[in-house]
């Protein structure tokens, strides 16, 4: 069957000429029907294809498509591979992060592709113009969804759907590896039994020859690496010396690192011949190598691949294994859901790996299955070996595995009251029936159907009621009358942050203290629930006692005292050594807490103390001095550029609307980086204050209101206004400051011999300090 001859526009869509066994027979149910469809099949088969049939499907009829793709490094991966589509005249457009978002292109876009976060974080803001394109999807491809039974990823992706499925109703395409359990899929997603599709393993290009080696588990988790590492290069040999290929995957980048460094001397030990030293033409290719390590290594046949390579690097690895130019090659567990990268041996060194916010987890089932599935390349080997490396006290565990299969399951019992406060916050729940009736659309309610005793079915709607009585008891949610149900704006900021509750909770807690300092927000956040599974090492509990000596810390375990000091190390620009393996992965969840916190301390108690965690958020993200930070808040001046301009006496925007051009070229700058800095500082807001005929004096029990003005010379913004005396708040307020704002304030003769006005103003949404200027009034 050929292309041309089934979709004759769409031919050079694809990058071969006729379809495979298996997709042949897919082609009547993507192509003859209007149903969903639900196709599951064994790794590397082609299941590509059966997304971009349907994809095709939908641009002859001039819809619009939607890809969801598992990872976000494969979002970038499907962008750059369906230049395809791009050649035929279609667009396609990856939908990233917030600030990087254009709505226009996402409108214009024929082909979308996203990750089911950013899908869910799309789907609860629909309604605004920014995400409403979300609601023209016209087909939903969904690429592995046996994703559903990822750990907290997997009730993202059932919900998700399932609103989507409720906003747009477009048709759903759901591609699996091979699961056991693939008709509870189709029940939830409404697919006909001619569309449910079921194609076993005969239908793998490569057999597989799957088991399991075991090894001793010693004392030392350092030496134990290496003990895998033997057992692996053991059952690689054989295969390298028959010119064969192994793939090695490992738990973290590092480890693919040290792991080929340590497998070249060992291979050169052994005497294993590989390597293309004597080629003079591949020595030169070489050369064109980023990272150095790598360069040395592939010159022996030996390489690693991880997300942290460029990207010329990691498209040079990989077009050098298919080549067989690297025999031996050690990688993360991204490279098996990403580019089909197929050895005739693949093993799997390890089956935990180091989280930074849970601790040791053990690998997923799904990833394990989906990295065996990596074996046997088709058209070079009749069969492919598959190992796992796992202490034999799990050996059993894995060998079920690989015999049985992994049934899918639901998670989102795990996360219910989360998702169901999501749910009301967007106002698609709103009584009791609509509860039900959401219950119903999950896969979570499909799968209780199935295993009634494992899903306790014949309580999951009381289960699903008591969850929502806890939702109100614990003011997220509010019911009225007939039993009406609507978020409050604790539930709506909970899920517009995609918080878990008792963090929301431990937020609103602290927005009703009577003072809120810098050292508060910080551990408001470090005590945080999406850092409870943190864990300390033995060798990291110096570092953290001294970045926290001397400092008074409330009731924080041992985990949340190490992401504090993290939090606090990187604000000063000085994270120790000990802690920084760690630390990317908790600042970038620390920031995005901070601006939700932000947010709350905006609601609930005032600008200022908003503003105060902006500042906090802007320091542990780019490590400058307090009194810099305002610097961060201008485009183009990051960490570096900040040190440097306050270093040169430059500290705030005001300084560097002072200094000009010509000032900020003296400082260090060049004269285009100048004019970008002091272009982005002009679109900040700048304050005067006019404080008027403000007395100097005021008679004991005389009363005065004079008016200060405040004016906002630069860009419009959200600002607090604050008026104290003697530190002691007079009045307080809100407004959108475009020009000029005049603010009342009472002078009165009291009994204190003095009394300082302090008039401040802050920005909630900007890292500024805030503006404060101060008249003494003497009491005669």
């Amino acid at each position: 069957m050929e292309v041309a001859e089934v979709l004759p526009d769409f031919a050079d869509a694809f990058p071969f000429e006729e379809f495979n066994r298996m997709q042949r027979e897919a082609v009547p149910a993507l192509l003859e029907h209007d149903a969903n469809v639900v196709a599951s099949a064994p790794t590397a088969s082609g299941k590509t294809a059966l997304a971009e049939l349907a994809i095709c499907n939908a641009l002859a009829d001039g819809g619009t498509a939607l890809f969801l793709a598992p990872l976000r490094a494969l979002t970038n991966e499907k962008e750059a591979d369906w230049d395809r589509f791009e050649e035929l005249g279609y667009s396609v457009y990856v939908v990233t992060g917030e600030r990087d978002l254009n709505p226009r292109r996402a409108r214009r876009a024929d082909i979308l592709v996203m990750t089911p976060e950013k899908l869910d974080s799309a789907t609860r803001k629909h309604d605004s113009p920014r995400y409403a394109f979300v609601t023209d999807v016209d087909v939903c491809v969904i690429d592995e969804v046996h994703l559903l039974d990822a750990d907290r990823r997997g009730s993202v992706l059932e919900v998700t759907i399932s609103r989507l499925r409720r906003l747009c109703d477009p048709r759903v395409v759901a591609l699996s590896a091979t699961m056991p359990n693939v008709a509870d899929v189709a029940a939830w997603l409404d697919a006909d039994p001619e569309t449910t599709l079921e194609f076993g393993e005969e239908y793998r290009p490569v057999d597989l020859n799957a088991g399991v080696k075991t090894y001793t588990h010693g004392e030392n988790t350092f030496a134990d690496k290496y003990r895998r590492l033997y057992r692996a290069l053991d059952l690689a040999e054989p295969h390298l010396r028959e010119d064969g290929q192994a793939l090695v995957f490992v738990s973290s980048r590092q480890d693919t690192v040290q792991a080929a460094k340590k497998a070249r001397d060992e291979i050169g030990e052994r005497d294993v011949p590989m390597g293309a030293r004597g080629d003079y033409d591949f020595h030169t290719e070489a050369k064109r190598l980023e990272n150095s390590t790598l360069r040395k290594s592939v010159l022996d046949g030996v390489a690693f691949h991880h997300a942290g390579l460029s990207k010329s690097d990691k498209d040079l690895v990989e077009e050098w294994f298919k080549q067989g130019k690297i025999e031996l090659l050690f990688s993360t567990s991204t490279l098996a859901w990403g580019v089909n990268l197929p050895a005739r041996c693949v093993i799997i060194r390890d089956t935990k790996y180091h989280d930074p916010l849970e601790g040791e987890v053990d690998m997923s089932p799904l990833d394990i299955l989906q990295m065996l599935g990596r074996a046997g390349r088709p058209g070079y080997d009749d069969v492919g070996y598959g190992w796992v490396v796992c202490d034999t006290r799990e050996a059993d565990k894995y060998r079920r595995l690989l015999r049985d299969g992994k049934e899918i399951e639901s998670r989102l019992a795990e996360s219910l009251e989360t998702h169901l406060n999501a749910e009301i916050a967007m106002g698609t729940i709103t009584d009791l029936e609509d509860v039900m009736d959401w219950l119903e659309t999950t896969f979570y309610y499909v799968r209780g159907q199935s295993r009634p005793e494992e899903y306790d079915f014949p309580n999951l709607k009381r289960n699903v009621r008591d969850t929502l009585e806890g939702l109100v008891d614990r003011g997220f949610v509010e019911t009225g009358e007939n039993l009406s149900i609507e978020a409050t704006p604790r539930g709506v900021l909970a899920s517009t942050y995609y918080l878990r509750l008792e963090t929301a909770a431990r937020f609103a807690d602290l927005c009703e203290r009577e003072k809120i300092d810098a050292a508060a927000v910080l551990e408001a956040v470090a005590g945080a629930e999406e850092f409870d599974s943190v864990s300390a090492r033995q060798a990291e509990r110096d570092a953290i006692s001294s970045v926290l000596v001397g400092q008074e810390i409330g009731d924080l375990e041992a985990g949340q005292r190490k992401v504090l000091a993290i939090l606090r190390s990187a604000a000063n620009g000085t994270t120790p050594a000990e802690l920084r393996s760690d630390a990317w992965v908790i600042r970038q969840n620390a920031t995005r807490l901070l601006s939700a916190l932000g947010a709350f301390l905006e609601r609930f108690a005032s600008p200022h103390d908003a503003n105060l965690a902006r500042r906090v958020e802007a320091r542990v993200e780019n490590g400058v001095a307090e009194d810099a930070v305002g610097l961060t808040a201008i485009d183009g001046v990051g960490p570096g550029r900040a040190s440097k301009l306050s270093t040169e006496g430059l500290a705030t925007p005001g300084d560097v609307l002072g200094a000009g051009v010509a000032g900020l070229v003296d400082a260090g700058l060049s004269e285009g980086v100048a004019e970008q800095v002091y272009e982005g500082a002009q679109s900040l807001p700048t304050i005067e204050l006019d404080w008027g005929a403000f007395p100097e004096t005021v008679a004991t029990g005389k009363n005065d209101v004079r008016e200060v003005a405040i004016r906002n010379v630069g860009e419009p913004a959200q600002a607090g206004i604050r008026v104290t005396v003697n530190g002691v708040e007079m009045t307080a307020s809100s407004c959108y400051l475009r020009e000029s704002e005049t603010i009342p304030v009472g002078v009165f003769g009291a009994n204190e011999e003095e009394l300082e006005y302090t008039v401040s103003v802050a920005f909630p949404g900007e890292p500024l300090l805030p503006i404060e200027e101060t008249r003494t009034v003497t009491v005669t």
